[in-house]
């Protein structure tokens, strides 16, 4: 008899650009069945199999804006029912939206400078040019790139949007973590091509900032992935902590290093 009962959540037919999320979950699940009882489905009909599941995993589902509702209270009922699942949903970051990225800000954080309110442009570095997106949004949707006249003349509401300078950065690079286990990193030597990703040999600075944010968040047992962008200057600042559903390019590693995630996932989910 295998371990555990796994319903595995996710949307095979979300469609996202440079990204196949169906086909990395397949391979997941694929491996999973090895080790354990796995049944696949949307979170929209989650709620008929929870109470047959000893875990639930909660992967590839795009974007919960499109079922703001269904998220919310597929999150009521794990509280309520106490529900087991990985992630565990006690994340500070995507996992709420993006208050935390001005809260990191406050906090000093090495992160792209982040203000909701066109009152606060004066704190962030003196830019023509900012990024605006919905504190809410997620997959770059509402995201537009403004200048400062734009921006003033728009009259966004406070609280809506994040407001962000325009960082001319190298490239962007993502840290990939089990529990607080760091796995692989990976990297757009292109920055105008986000999704089409590299092995990146990352140094232990490197590992040290991501890790960083690993431990400011609160999730002992899930899945993390840590965004970033190379400044000119050589920095790093974070991009997006997703601690929700991040999609991992898991196909895009070498079999060694995709093995190595697969025996520690299998492992952590076992000691779920």
């Amino acid at each position: 008899m295998k371990s555990k009962r796994i319903l595995y959540l996710t949307d095979l037919g979300y469609q996202a650009k440079g990204r196949n999320y169906s086909e990395e979950d397949i391979y997941i699940t694929d491996r999973l069945k090895d080790s354990f009882d796995v049944v696949l489905c949307h979170p929209k009909c989650a709620e008929s199999f929870e109470d047959m599941a000893d875990l639930i995993v909660f992967r590839n589902t795009g974007s919960v804006i499109g079922y703001k509702d269904v998220y919310q209270a597929f999150v009521d009922r794990v509280s309520r029912k106490g529900l087991k699942t990985y992630n565990t949903f006690t994340g500070k970051a995507d996992m709420r939206g993006k208050q935390y990225l001005l809260d990191l800000t406050l906090e000093g954080y090495p992160v792209i400078p982040t203000v909701d309110s066109i009152n606060a442009l004066g704190t962030l570095p003196n830019t023509e040019r900012f990024v605006i997106k919905p504190k809410d949004g997620a997959d770059s949707i509402g995201l537009e790139f403004i200048t400062k006249d734009e921006l003033t003349k728009r009259g966004i509401p406070d609280g809506e949007y994040l407001i962000q300078p325009e960082i001319d950065f190298v490239y962007e690079a993502s840290f990939y973590f089990i529990n607080d286990k760091f796995e692989y990193a990976l990297y757009a030597p292109d920055k105008s091509k986000r999704w089409e990703l590299k092995e990146y040999a990352c140094n232990e600075a490197d590992i040290a900032f991501a890790t960083r944010f690993i431990e400011w968040n609160s999730i002992k047992k899930g899945i993390q992935r840590v965004d970033a962008c190379r400044t000119k200057d050589g920095k790093l600042l974070l991009v997006e902590l997703e601690d929700l559903n991040p999609y991992l390019s898991l196909l895009e590693v070498n079999e060694e290093t995709r093995d190595r995630f697969m025996h520690d996932l299998i492992d952590a989910i076992k000691h779920c």
